[in-house]
C-alpha cells in the first residue's frame, strides 16, 4: 500500500458512485491516471477493492483505517504554517472538539495557520477544495494519525457512520 491508496479510495467513497472512471478520477485528485490505475492494482490485491476494482469493500477500508492507518501512515505536527484545516481543525471534528492548536496541510492559498501535517498526497490541498465529502473524510482519517485517544473515538465514530 502507498498512502496515495487511501486517498484514492476515499475519494471513491465520496463519489457515491461505483460507476466512476479513472480519467475523471486522476483529473479530481489532481493525480495521473496511471498512479490511480496502479493504486486500483494495488486495492484489489489488498482486498481493499472487488473483484471489479469499482466498490470499495468498505468493512476492510474501516478496519484498515482505525488499527493500520496510524502505525503505517503515523503523521507528527510540525511547524506553525498557513494552510488547510485537518484532523480535529476541520468539519465534522472541529463542532465537537475544541483546542488552541490547529492542524492544517500546508497549502499557500490556505486561509488558516497552524502545525502543519503532511497529507497522505501532495494534491490532497488542492483536491479537498473541491470536494467538502473527501475533506471531512481525509480530516477525520488524519486525526486518526495524529489524535489522542478522544479524537480518535470520534473520528472513528463519525468515519464508520460515513464509510459503513
Amino acid at each position: 500500500m502507498k498512502p496515495q491508496d487511501v486517498f484514492i479510495l476515499l475519494k471513491i467513497i465520496a463519489l457515491k458512485n461505483d460507476n466512476w472512471q479513472q480519467i475523471p478520477l486522476a483529473q479530481s485528485l489532481k493525480m495521473s491516471q496511471s498512479e490511480v490505475s496502479q493504486s486500483v492494482a494495488r486495492s484489489k490485491y489488498a482486498g481493499l477493492l472487488d473483484d471489479s476494482g469499482k466498490r470499495v469493500m468498505r468493512q476492510v477500508l474501516m478496519d484498515f483505517l482505525q488499527y493500520g492507518l496510524p502505525v503505517v501512515f503515523p503523521a507528527k505536527p510540525g511547524a506553525v504554517v498557513r494552510g488547510i484545516p485537518t484532523a480535529h481543525s476541520a468539519p465534522p471534528l472541529n463542532k465537537e472538539i475544541n483546542s488552541s492548536e490547529d492542524y492544517v496541510w500546508p497549502f499557500a492559498r490556505g486561509n488558516v495557520r497552524g502545525h502543519g501535517i503532511t497529507p497522505l498526497y501532495d494534491t490532497v490541498p488542492q483536491a479537498v477544495i473541491e470536494d467538502e465529502q473527501l475533506h471531512a473524510l481525509l480530516a477525520l482519517t488524519d486525526a486518526l494519525r495524529v489524535g489522542k485517544a478522544r479524537e480518535k473515538n470520534v473520528a472513528v465514530r463519525e468515519l464508520k457512520s460515513r464509510i459503513c
